[in-house]
């Protein structure tokens, strides 16, 4: 059982295991392929980026949240001051039309102890000249009513 393997009597085990080992290649490392710790420019621009876009969409979401809160403000300051006025009214028997004495709705042990100001930049209301009819707000924001933020009520007709 002897077999001639490189030359050499050697048993048939021995040369079927020199025979079949698997032979590995080995790579070099170069100058151009060491990798360096850290992020590319372009990388952290484009971080910047995608933080500044997530910071503006923050702020014109909070900006639209601030707005609508402001006119929910506004509509509930003019539904006090209506409130107010019917209260008056109806405790002191007066007629629809006649005219509004402010002074008996605003002050110190009143209906209303200090005169509201509209939210979005301390504008006054104004009071109807008269108790209005059911149904007519009391009052109204100075600064917003004739454009599409309006800060006056949808709809009146429980008031």
């Amino acid at each position: 059982m002897f077999n001639v393997c490189d030359g050499a009597l050697k048993s048939v085990a021995i040369c079927h295991k020199q025979h079949n080992r698997k032979k590995t290649m080995k790579l070099t490392k170069t100058a151009n392929t060491k990798i360096k710790p850290g992020m590319t420019l372009i990388e952290i621009t484009v971080v910047i980026l995608v933080l500044l876009t997530l910071i503006a969409v923050l702020f014109i979401g909070a900006n639209i949240y601030k707005k609508g809160a402001d006119r929910a403000a506004c509509i509930l300051n003019i539904r006090n001051i209506h409130q107010a006025v019917r209260a008056n009214q109806n405790l002191k028997g007066i007629d629809i039309g006649d005219t509004l004495d402010t002074t008996a709705i605003y002050g110190t042990g009143l209906y209303i102890e200090v005169e509201p100001t509209c939210p979005t930049d301390g504008g006054a209301y104004t009071e109807t000249a008269t108790y209005p009819t059911v149904g007519t707000a009391a009052a109204g924001c100075d600064d917003y009513g004739t454009t599409a933020e309006d800060h006056a009520p949808d709809d009146t007709d429980g008031w």
